[in-house]
């Protein structure tokens, strides 16, 4: 007959990690996990379980290396004790994490081999666990694709223009380095910790610009980026003359959204500094700023239309004319980067996402290294 083995623990927000562990538990048998009930992971822990009893149950025994699971009718930190008399299992296992001499000592006196694994990922891939999971920032990233200058208005006030928008679901790639940083990002997460409220995106879009340019503030921006980040889908903000736009748009539309991630990669711009928009410096001549709205327009037109090869042209253009009227805003190093894709791509332009500057590239076909985008829908 096949040797028992058991395991305890609570297994909120089920992860690789712990699918990892069930995998190396079971190769010494048959594997029954014993799962801390609601009332006492909140009575050691002071907070309750993200899933509760029911479901954390339902998908722990929903995995091929489990034999049976269970709640533990038990308290504190042995809870597991009448489990462990009902099971009279040969191993008890637990990682490095997991180990107390009480359960050694527990496991001794009953006369079962005690185990203890090293908390090793799945080859392949990252290591998981519930802190960080817990700790992990669900808070979205707006991606600007072009126009965001027009939510100054200094630039809107010459020439009604728009922004345009994408909203990001967070990644551990695009998180990285954005501790500290003083971005509308991080005054989001300020205001609403890791995860974005459930409310009217215009609320909260509207709340985050608000505190992010609190009174006494000088140099105001950041409205479209506010908007990238709150709203879902891809969004168009009409600005005339005000910090905030008169009317904003956002597409739904599965097609168009689809066609967005299919076409968008984003290239690291490893080490590029990232810097700060500010409105000294620019360039107001109406010229320019004609030119930006009307490739502005462009870009949203063939969008809409799902048009590759015009959305990558009014893309450049749109990144030409900003840094028409914001010198420098294109360097050297950006086009020497971007000259390598020139034959596989339609257009291009940058972006700042989160701390990180990427190459935004509009493509048919993948193009090796770059990342691709996941646009945050109105269901999420």
């Amino acid at each position: 007959m096949a040797k028992k083995v058991f395991v305890s623990g609570c297994f909120d927000l089920l992860h690789s990690g712990h699918v990892a562990f069930f995998e190396e538990a079971c190769k010494y048998g048959d594997l029954y996990v014993a799962l801390g009930s609601d009332r006492n992971v909140f009575a050691l822990k002071n907070r309750p379980t993200i899933n509760q009893d029911a479901e954390r149950l339902y998908m722990v025994k929903s995995l091929a290396y489990v034999k049976e699971a269970f709640i533990n009718q038990g308290s504190g930190v042995l809870d597991f004790i009448e489990g462990l008399r009902m099971i009279k299992p040969d191993y008890f296992v637990v990682n490095v994490d997991g180990h107390t001499p009480e359960k050694q000592a527990l496991c001794k006196q009953f006369g079962i081999e005690y185990v203890v694994l090293k908390r090793d990922p799945h080859p392949g891939l990252t290591a998981r666990s519930t802190t960080s999971l817990r700790s992990f920032s669900t808070i979205p990233f707006g991606l600007s694709l072009a126009g965001n200058l027009f939510d100054l208005p200094q630039i809107s006030g010459l020439q009604q223009g728009s922004a345009l928008t994408v909203s990001l679901h967070a990644t551990t790639e695009f998180n990285k380095g954005t501790e500290g940083t003083c971005g509308l990002r991080a005054s989001a997460e300020e205001i609403w910790g890791t995860r974005l409220p459930f409310d009217r995106p215009e609320k909260l879009s509207k709340m985050l610009f608000g505190f992010h340019n609190l009174p006494g503030r000088q140099d105001i921006h950041g409205a479209s980026e506010s908007i990238g980040i709150i709203f879902p889908g891809l969004t168009k903000a009409d600005y005339d003359g005000e910090y905030w736009p008169r009317q904003i748009q956002f597409a739904q539309d599965e097609l168009v959204l689809n066609f967005l991630e299919n076409v968008i990669q984003l290239m690291p711009m490893n080490g590029h500094k990232i810097e700060e928009r500010k409105a000294e410096g620019l360039r107001i001549e109406h010229e320019h700023i004609r030119t930006l709205a009307n490739a502005v327009k462009s870009c949203w037109q063939a969008l809409i239309s799902k048009n590759v090869s015009d959305f990558g042209t009014s893309l450049q253009e749109a990144a030409f004319a900003q840094d028409a009227v914001r010198p420098g805003w294109l360097d050297i190093r950006t086009y020497e980067v971007a000259g390598t894709y020139q034959q596989k791509i339609h257009g291009w332009t940058t972006a700042a996402v989160g701390a990180n500057q990427y190459l935004v590239l509009v493509a048919d076909q993948p193009i090796e290294n770059s990342t691709r985008i996941n646009i945050r829908r109105k269901s999420d």
